[in-house]
């Protein structure tokens, strides 16, 4: 089973004048990006590109399971499969969901699958009270505990985690107390559905900054003895995925695998896809037509790992 997890950078699905069309992977929620009246033509264009690598790297990827992050609802992430991955020569993904979650701008986890989604399941209703969590001083406990959602995938024999957890911002203080309250949930989670035996990964983008010095990170719940960090079996130069504001590489997105898990597949080493990041975040090969900036495919490199005879 070949698994992909990719942070898409805001793929909403916009109508206008009775036709449809994606944003572009950039932040922000205008309807049209920094643009004159004149000028909205190259801006549509340059939109509908970012989008046409977005579906190159999927499509590349040929991942039987695909996990999004920031995606607009279960129309958008309909539109996308039907009108841009499958032209851009992608087989079908049938199995799709997108559930609601609770980030104020609307962007959701989604899942894509070419196998049978068996169960999917959401935790954005959850509050830190009912998975005996016990929040930091200045944490709400009247608001939901998992700031986008926590969604619960069976697929085969495994479980897959797909989180999307607080950003290190406005203020990184409060970020990181909500973060470690959203670890420390979905370690309950997995501690509730597991046993020492079950095979499951957590997945997604952790939204934890680049390590400046030797603090405590907010993600801790979720690491060893927990689980097994697959991206640390990469050459240490190899592990980033994602350039932050500050020009620093981090690692934000995740691939945890159970113990059991990694100790069934030993050599699995996963791959970080930056060919459809812009040329400016850093060296390696890139699709054709990516810019400096943009075009591209999204801020964050793609995950792939692949487990032979899964």
């Amino acid at each position: 089973m070949r698994l992909m997890s990719f942070n898409v950078q805001n793929l909403r699905l916009r109508r206008k004048g009775g036709r449809f069309r994606l944003d572009g992977a950039r932040d922000g929620d205008e309807e049209r990006p920094d643009a004159a009246a004149a000028d909205e033509a190259a801006a549509l264009a340059l939109d509908a590109e970012d989008r046409r690598q977005t579906a190159a790297v999927i499509a590349g990827a040929d991942a039987d399971v695909v996990c999004l992050q920031e995606v607009f609802a279960p129309a958008t992430l309909d539109h996308f499969h039907d009108r841009v991955l499958l032209p851009a020569g992608a087989a079908p993904w049938p199995y799709r969901a997108c559930l609601p979650g609770n980030d104020g701008h609307g962007r959701d986890i989604a899942v894509m699958s070419r196998r049978p989604l068996l169960e999917v399941e959401s935790h954005a209703r959850m509050h830190a009270a009912d998975l005996g969590v016990t929040l930091p001083e200045g944490v709400r406990s009247d608001l939901p505990l998992f700031r986008r959602d926590c969604l619960r995938v069976a697929v085969g024999r495994l479980t897959l985690w797909l989180c999307h957890l607080k950003a290190p911002y406005p203020d990184a203080a409060t970020a990181w107390a909500v973060r470690r309250a959203e670890a420390e949930g979905v370690a309950r989670l997995v501690a509730r559905h597991h046993g020492p035996d079950d095979w499951w990964l957590i997945l997604g983008d952790l939204n934890e900054p680049a390590a400046r010095e030797a603090s405590e990170r907010a993600i801790a719940p979720l690491l060893a003895p927990l689980s097994e960090d697959l991206l640390l079996r990469l050459p240490e130069e190899e592990r980033w995925s994602y350039r932050g504001p500050d020009g620093l590489p981090a690692r934000p997105d995740a691939c945890l695998a159970s113990p059991a898990l990694a100790r069934a597949f030993p050599d699995v080493v996963p791959r970080i896809l930056r060919v459809g990041m812009g040329r400016d975040a850093g060296p390696g090969a890139r699709l054709p037509g990516v810019g400096a900036q943009r075009p591209h495919a999204s801020d964050h490199a793609a995950i792939l790992v692949a487990f032979p005879g899964l």
